[in-house]
C-alpha cells in the first residue's frame, strides 16, 4: 500500500505495525538455545523427523552434532537451525597438510552448504584433557588449516573453533583468581585465542555444575533461590555455578589479553534419571537446572562479570540415548525421550512459558566452595568415555577385595577411590594411564611396596586414583577416570599403607 507523505495515517493495521515495533525495540536481547544432538540410541527418529520436530514445535535455534553425520545435514538443509559440526580427533594430525584440509571440506562441507546454516566447524572434542602431548600441540596449526581450506573454497562464515572441558582451568575459586593451566596458558591456549580472535571465532567450553554437585550446594548449582557466593576480590555475588564457571573462564582469557573472544557453552546439562549412588538425578533436579539455563540464554541475560556479552548455550542434550555406556545418568541426559515427549517442562516448546525465575539472594553470602567440572569427553565419541559424576557419598562404599577404611577424615579431608561397579578393564586402563607420565609415583603398590598388600587390582588402583587426585588438584574433575572413580570421606589408609590427603 502506497502512502502519500501529506497524508495523516489513520490505517487500524499501519497503527498496529508502528506500535508493535516500538515494542519489539523494547524487548532484551535474545540469545540462542542450541542442543547437543547425539546420535547413541537404537530407537531414536530418524534426523528427518528430528529437524521438522524442532522448527516446528520447539524454540530451539541451534544444534551440535559430534560428527559430520550426511543424513543429519541434509535433514536440516533449509530449516534456518545452525549447525555445529565436529571432526572427529583422530583428523587433527591430517588436518595440517593443506591438500587434505580442502579435499575434507569438499567431501564434509561443501555438499550441504550453505543449503544447511553450518556455522562452526569443532576441531575434536576435549583435547587438551584427553589426547596425547602430540596432538595437542598440532591443534592450533590444523584449526589454521582447516579455516584456511574453507577460505580457500570460498567459504568465509564458518567459525573454526575446538571445544574445552574445564580441565584447563588451574583454578577457578573464586573466578576473580582463575587462570589457565601453566603450560597449556601460553603454549596452546594464547596462540588459538589469537586465532579466534583474528577469525572472530568463539572460544567454546563444556561446563558441568552436575559434576561438583554436593548436597550443601545442591540449589546453588540448580539456579535456586540460595545464600549466594561472594568474590571478595571483584565484589560480586553469584547466584548459581553456571556464571560462575564461565567467568572463571573469561577472567583467565583477560589474563593472556583475550576479552574480547566469545565463549559459548558448547555443552552442559543435567540428567533426569542415575544409578542409586547418583541420588542428584532427577526430573526436578534436571527441570531446575536447565530451566535455568534456558531462562538465561532467552533472555540474553550475561554473568556478573559479561553483563551484556552474548553466550550462546548448547544443553546436553537432545535426547535420552539407551545405548551409551557408563552409568544409567548418561543415558539419561535428554530432553526428550525418542517419542518427541518431553522428558519434563521447561519451556523448550513453542507456546510453553518459562520456569519462573527464583527469588534473589538471601542475605549473608556465603563462602565460595565451588568445583569446576571437567572431563566431559562429547558423550557420542569414543567408547567407554562416558564419565560419571565425581559426587560425595556418605558412607563411603564399600570396596571389594580391599582392606575397610579407618574412621572418617577430618572435616574437609577428601579421597579418590574407585566405584563398586567399575569394571576390571576400566581399573586397568587407570592404573596404566596414571602409572605412565601423569606424576605419580607407583612403587607402593609395586612387589615390597607399602600398599601391594592385598593384591588385587581393585586395591592397587584405589591408591593410584587418590595419588592422582590429591597431586593434581584435588578437583572433583580429577576424580573421573572415565567414570569409573568417586570421591568420598573416609580415609582407606590400613596398616603401613597410607593415602595422600
Amino acid at each position: 500500500m502506497e502512502v502519500s507523505n501529506n497524508k495523516k495515517i489513520t490505517s487500524p493495521l499501519y497503527a498496529f505495525l508502528f506500535i508493535s515495533s516500538i515494542f519489539i525495540q523494547c524487548l532484551p536481547y535474545v540469545s540462542s538455545i542450541g542442543v547437543n544432538y547425539g546420535t547413541l540410541g537404537n530407537n531414536l527418529p530418524p534426523p528427518s523427523q528430528v529437524a521438522q520436530f524442532l522448527k516446528d514445535k520447539t524454540i530451539i535455534d541451534k544444534i551440535k552434532i559430534f560428527d559430520l553425520n550426511p543424513d543429519i545435514l541434509r535433514a536440516f538443509a533449509n530449516t534456518g537451525i545452525s549447525v555445529t559440526v565436529t571432526v572427529p580427533n583422530g583428523e587433527i594430525p591430517k588436518l595440517l597438510d593443506i591438500g587434505y584440509a580442502k579435499s575434507y571440506v569438499d567431501a564434509n562441507i561443501k555438499p550441504f552448504y550453505p543449503q544447511t546454516k553450518i556455522d562452526v566447524i569443532a576441531v575434536g572434542n576435549e583435547i587438551l584433557h584427553w589426547e596425547t602431548p602430540e596432538v595437542q600441540n598440532k591443534l592450533v596449526d590444523a584449526m589454521r588449516t582447516l579455516y584456511q581450506a574453507l577460505t580457500q573454497s570460498g567459504i568465509n562464515t564458518i567459525k573454526v573453533s575446538t571445544p574445552h572441558s574445564l580441565g584447563i582451568l588451574l583454578s577457578s575459586n573464586p573466578p576473580s583468581q582463575a587462570r589457565f593451566r601453566p603450560g597449556w596458558d601460553v603454549g596452546i591456549i594464547k596462540p588459538m585465542l589469537q586465532f579466534l580472535r583474528e577469525t572472530k571465532g568463539p572460544f567454546m567450553v563444556n561446563p558441568y555444575p552436575y559434576f561438583g554437585y554436593n548436597l550443601p550446594q545442591a540449589d546453588f548449582l540448580l539456579f535456586k533461590q540460595n545464600n549466594g557466593v561472594f568474590d571478595p576480590f571483584t565484589k560480586r555475588t553469584y547466584t548459581n555455578m553456571f556464571d560462575m564457571l564461565l567467568d572463571a573462564v573469561y577472567v583467565s582469557m583477560k589474563k593472556l589479553g583475550y576479552d574480547d573472544v566469545d565463549i559459548i557453552a558448547a555443552e552442559t546439562g543435567w540428567p533426569s534419571l542415575g544409578e542409586t549412588f547418583e541420588p542428584q538425578c532427577t526430573v526436578e533436579n534436571a527441570a531446575s537446572y536447565n530451566g535455568g539455563l534456558l531462562r538465561k540464554a532467552v533472555t540474553g541475560a550475561g554473568t556478573p562479570l559479561m553483563p551484556k556479552k552474548k553466550i550462546d548455550i548448547y544443553i546436553f542434550a537432545l535426547f535420552n540415548e539407551n545405548t551409551k555406556p557408563g552409568s544409567n545418568a548418561e543415558r539419561n541426559f535428554g530432553l526428550f525421550r525418542p517419542d518427541f515427549t518431553p522428558v519434563y517442562n521447561i519451556g523448550i516448546m513453542k507456546g510453553q512459558p518459562l520456569l519462573p525465575e527464583p527469588p534473589k539472594p538471601l542475605p549473608r553470602p556465603a563462602l565460595p566452595q565451588p568445583q569446576p567440572r571437567n572431563p566431559k569427553e562429547s558423550r557420542n565419541r569414543k567408547p567407554g568415555r562416558s564419565p560419571a559424576p565425581a559426587i560425595p557419598v556418605q558412607p563411603a562404599p564399600k570396596l571389594p577385595a580391599q582392606p575397610l577404611p579407618q574412621p572418617a577424615a577430618p572435616a574437609g579431608k577428601k579421597f579418590c577411590m574407585p566405584k563398586p561397579g567399575a569394571t576390571d578393564a576400566q581399573l586397568q586402563a587407570a592404573l596404566n594411564w596414571a602409572c605412565t607420565n601423569q606424576g605419580v609415583d607407583c612403587t607402593p603398590v609395586n612387589a615390597g611396596g607399602a600398599c601391594f598388600q592385598p593384591v588385587t587390582l581393585r586395591s592397587h588402583v584405589a591408591w593410584v586414583m587418590n595419588s592422582y587426585y590429591q597431586l593434581h588438584g584435588k578437583n572433583n574433575f580429577n576424580c573421573d577416570f572415565s567414570g569409573s572413580a568417586v570421591i568420598v570421606f573416609q580415609d582407606p589408609s590400613y596398616g603401613t599403607c597410607k593415602y595422600l590427603s
